[in-house]
């Protein structure tokens, strides 16, 4: 079974590429041995999507704005990893 793939699309015209990557970066650190791999797709048009394996966690259209980095990290968690404890994450709620 491969691991998962996270993807964040966002908006290059609206330039929140430092955005994506820095999410990009967390996730990668919070799920350093749950994930396979987290993509940066550039588009236009104002997008902000993020994907765990082709499921929408995060549409910024949909959702308004941008999830906090501790909302993301649950929204990625309950996809990949239902079973993980985030910690003071989980602890906030």
């Amino acid at each position: 079974m491969s691991s998962p793939r996270v993807t964040i699309t966002y908006c290059t015209q609206c330039n929140w590429l430092l955005r994506a990557g820095w999410m990009a970066q967390e996730l990668l650190q919070t799920f350093a041995a749950e994930l396979g791999e987290v993509a940066l797709v550039p588009g236009t048009g104002g997008i902000f999507q993020i994907e765990a394996d082709g499921q929408l966690l995060w549409d910024r259209a949909r959702d308004g704005g941008f999830p906090d980095i501790v909302a993301l990290k649950r929204l990625v968690r309950d996809a990949v990893a239902p079973d993980r404890d985030l910690g003071h994450a989980d602890r906030s709620r």
